[in-house]
């Protein structure tokens, strides 16, 4: 399981993904380009410590970002306020990768095609969507239960 950022807007955004995935022992994928510098000081606030402990890749663009997805034969699972699946009523896999797109805007429509599957969090009309790290917490966290992929509680 993995999580991949497109192309972020948002430094405490992406911060708090870290440390998810630090905390669950999940990678992260940051698709750049991303909208403020990769740095260790604009990540620091919302990742505090726990930016060392992440394993996060960083691809230079979407393009290579998709041949390293295929070469590895992951899905693309695309989280999306634009699709009709919910998360919920999904079968993940070990080998899923979870993308999120920009806070601003999303995805481009060619990233809607390359995903094997688009889900979205239903929510209470006339709410349009989630915070991003939010949808993330929610939606891996339901991937990881589906997988049995929770680290071992530590002593």
């Amino acid at each position: 399981m993995r999580i991949a950022l497109y192309q972020p807007d948002i430094p405490q955004n992406t911060g708090t993904i870290l440390r998810l995935g630090a905390c669950l022992s999940v990678p992260v994928d940051i698709i750049e380009p991303s909208g403020f510098p990769l740095s260790h000081a604009s990540l620091k606030r919302a990742g505090m410590d726990y930016l060392a402990q992440v394993d996060m890749t960083r691809h230079a663009d979407y393009p290579r970002f998709l041949h390293t997805l295929r070469a590895q034969r992951r899905r693309l699972i695309l989280l999306t306020t634009r699709a009709a699946t919910p998360y919920c009523d999904f079968t993940f896999a070990p080998t899923d990768t979870l993308l999120l797109g920009r806070e601003s805007a999303g995805v481009p429509d060619e990233v809607h095609a390359d995903a094997d599957a688009a889900l979205t969090i239903p929510m209470a009309p006339p709410m349009r969507s989630l915070n991003v790290a939010v949808a993330a917490a929610m939606v891996l966290g339901e991937a990881l239960r589906q997988t049995a992929m929770f680290p071992a509680p530590g002593n």
